[in-house]
């Protein structure tokens, strides 16, 4: 099995680190007389390492195409833009997402079949009932994460940390940051609701009601927030310039900041908090549908490309073993005591066209006060 050895990344950079790469596995050999072309993927920053990418391109004779994306919601409508005859062959689709690309035909049914190393992913990711809509799997999984608050350990106290209203106090006003969207499903778990809003399905005048709510407190605490952010750089960013002492994150960036020495830590605080799972998609009518998935089955080949994605993203990964490529200090930030872990719950997807149906337009008014 070819040894992928990535170096920490650096601070901030954009890139993954560099490697060092031994021999390659036999199904890689093969692909290179068979392939060529290229494969066109939209991802996040560091989901495909910079050495595995160096070296599936020397050999299968693949040209790999990364175009960097935010946020799931500008993914979709780039996709949906392009649909039918999409320029993109594999994406990097949430989990809890799924049905909003799925109900408008922009992802297409995921052959297992065609990955040999399927079986190197967790079941717990690859089995779960999340996985499987309408009797198909939709994407590998890749990397695991949630939402959390992450604080400067130099300006905030653990036992602060241990609820999101310190990311409202007025000791912190002018200090925070979060993602709009993200931050509403929390207020409404902060409030007693169903922040996935599964359980108003058959109730939309309460849907609704309570989207108004969690707007108005977040328009009520707009002078508290220095900034609504979009990606994990640039929240990552912030803290570095200690803009901002706590925020509202994903994770990984957290952890990346963590790994580079950062004083940086992360709680699941008491309210709760909503975890997901990243996976690589094949977009419907890929136009380099074989190429796809060859990079797939080798991108699945190895646990030292799982740590590799956790080292360069923070995230968690699905890949069975990759935790033994971890140094201690890698292992320490992503992983939660259980006790915090027992206030997640996964983001799910059965509400979600009426959701974010409420969800974008209060985003946007949000944003307007």
């Amino acid at each position: 099995m070819t040894k992928l050895i990535l170096n920490r990344r650096k601070l901030l950079t954009t890139a993954a680190a560099g490697g060092a790469l031994l021999a390659s596995p036999a199904y890689l050999r093969r692909a290179h007389a068979q392939a060529g072309g290229e494969v066109n993927i939209w991802t996040y920053n560091d989901f495909v390492p910079a050495a595995f990418k160096e070296q599936f391109e020397a050999e299968t004779g693949i040209k790999v195409n990364v175009r960097l994306v935010d946020d799931q919601g500008k993914q979709f409508s780039l996709l949906a833009a392009e649909a039918p005859n999409p320029t993109v062959d594999i994406m990097t689709v949430a989990g809890h997402r799924f049905l909003q690309f799925i109900d408008s035909d922009l992802l297409a049914p995921l052959d297992t079949d065609r990955l040999s190393n399927w079986g190197n992913i967790n079941p717990t990711f690859s089995e779960s009932d999340w996985a499987t809509i309408q009797g198909n799997k939709w994407g590998a999984p890749i990397l695991s994460g949630m939402e959390v608050l992450s604080y400067n350990t130099d300006l905030v106290s653990a036992e602060e940390a241990q609820s999101w209203q310190t990311l409202f106090s007025d000791q912190y006003a002018g200090q925070t940051a979060y993602v709009i969207q993200d931050m509403m499903s929390i207020v409404m778990l902060m409030m007693g609701y169903d922040g996935n809003m599964v359980e108003y399905l058959d109730d939309p005048e309460k849907a609704a009601a309570i989207v108004e709510e969690a707007k108005l407190f977040l328009i009520d605490n707009k002078d508290k927030v220095r900034k609504y952010y979009d990606g994990g750089a640039e929240v990552q960013q912030m803290f570095v310039n200690q803009d901002i002492a706590l925020a509202q994150t994903w994770n990984g960036p957290g952890a990346a900041l963590i790994n580079d020495g950062f004083p940086l830590a992360m709680s699941i605080p008491q309210e709760g908090s909503y975890g997901f799972v990243y996976t690589f998609n094949v977009a419907n009518n890929a136009p380099n549908m074989d190429n796809a998935y060859t990079f797939l089955n080798a991108i699945l080949a190895s646990p030292e490309v799982g740590a590799a994605m956790t080292k360069a993203s923070g995230f968690i990964s699905t890949y069975k073993g990759a935790s033994e490529y971890l140094t201690d200090l890698e292992k320490k930030s992503t992983s939660f005591p259980d006790e915090q872990l027992a206030n997640l719950q996964f983001f799910r997807a059965e509400a979600n066209d009426m959701k974010y149906g409420l969800l974008d337009p209060a985003v946007e008014a949000i944003k307007a006060a």
